[in-house]
């Protein structure tokens, strides 16, 4: 079955609440096939629906949208929500934005098993920063460590480390980050407001992506960031479910219940 969900309803043709579909057996089941041994369904839920009750207007959001974001997150195996910084459930004209963070860039890295390490840094106006390009590639960075006088950020920088013992770097400035923000619609809420300098981080780590091996996971959460970056949301749910009342269930499924 390849079909999306495109509604989500009880028996008596009601939409379904969030607590319904986050609970409900056939959704939970999509939900465990798609995460990864680290993440169980039950911690997933808890945490989207501890995230709902911090912004209240996710609720309000399409729950088909709500729900391919929570698919998405699963897939990837991250945790919504500011705790570790991996991912943001972010609502937007009554559809859920899953938004990936630094950190959820760097875990999905470090997975892959060709990456050693992975870090991203700001560079602020009164640090000392040479780069470098052609045969030899170089980057210096010497912080100022007065933070009173760092001044803005002016640059945010990515460097890897791979297993075969070679490295990749990549440097934006923020000019280039704020193109990127201003195509969003996220752009002017959530993380790029509260955390712009970690979302500065995830926009360089993420092109970074694309000179590094990379495995599905990482492949995939390129496409979906990107996605997200643009306004579209990818569909992530793999077959129609509709959540069934006790009154509509048939005499076999109820037999099966009292079993």
């Amino acid at each position: 079955m390849a079909t999306s969900l495109k509604r989500a309803v009880t028996g008596d043709g009601k939409p379904a609440t969030v607590q319904q579909l986050l609970t409900n057996p056939k959704i939970k089941s999509q939900i465990a096939l798609a995460l990864p041994q680290h993440l169980t369904p039950e911690r997933l839920t808890r945490i989207v629906l501890t995230e709902i009750r911090r912004t209240p207007a996710l609720a309000k959001c399409k729950p088909e949208s709500l729900l391919a974001a929570v698919m998405q997150c699963a897939q990837l195996g991250l945790e919504p929500g500011g705790s570790l910084g991996h991912a943001w459930l972010m609502p937007f004209k009554n559809e859920v934005q899953f938004i990936i963070g630094y950190r959820g860039m760097i875990d999905l890295a470090r997975r892959s098993g060709q990456v050693l390490s992975i870090e991203a840094r700001g560079v602020y106006e009164s640090d000392t920063f040479h780069v470098s390009f052609g045969l030899e590639p170089d980057l210096t960075h010497q912080p100022d460590w007065d933070p009173a006088d760092r001044g803005k950020l002016a640059f945010v920088y990515a460097v890897a480390r791979l297993k075969d013992g070679g490295f990749q770097f990549d440097v934006m400035s923020r000019a280039e980050v704020e193109k990127i923000r201003a195509q969003s619609p996220a752009g002017k809420s959530g993380p790029w407001v509260t955390h712009f300098e970690e979302m500065a981080k995830k926009t360089v780590i993420r092109r970074l992506f694309k000179y590094l091996p990379v495995s599905v996971e990482m492949a995939r959460a390129v496409g979906l960031d990107e996605a997200a970056e643009r306004g579209e949301q990818s569909d992530a749910i793999d077959a129609d479910c509709v959540i069934e009342s006790e009154e509509e269930a048939t005499p076999e499924e109820k037999g099966d219940s009292a079993a």
